[in-house]
């Protein structure tokens, strides 16, 4: 089965914050890109393996912990979990294993959404 998400949006109330949030959380690089609207960070790169996606500051969007979760793919979920509150975030759950699909963590981004991670070891 194909993976059928092409492209996500992650609001934020403060872009440079939630930049800086992902970059250490994630070890990510970002693209900036001025939209006519807003302004957004780009990370991924479309067309290629994984999702793309971008950090947006938007009049139209707003953080939040209770709607849809995005999982970001790690080596090991605890590393990535270990740089959550330093990086300004909230961990809620630490690594929970969920047997043959592997574990997951969710944490609050420095944004307050609540986003999750996974990992197969």
């Amino acid at each position: 089965m194909n993976n059928p998400i092409q492209w996500f949006e992650i609001a934020t109330t403060d872009l440079e914050r939630a930049k800086n949030f992902y970059s250490k959380v994630f070890n990510l690089e970002f693209q900036f890109i001025d939209m006519p609207d807003g302004k957004m960070y780009m990370f991924g790169v479309p067309n290629q393996i994984g999702s793309a996606g971008a950090l947006v500051e938007s009049g139209d969007q707003k953080p939040s912990q209770d709607g849809t979760i995005i999982y970001f793919t790690c080596e090991d979920v605890e590393t990535e979990a270990g740089r959550v509150e330093e990086a300004g975030g909230k961990l809620l759950i630490p690594k929970t294993d969920i047997g043959e699909f592997g574990f997951f963590a969710q944490l609050i981004d420095s944004e307050g959404n609540k986003i999750g991670l996974h990992s197969n070891k």
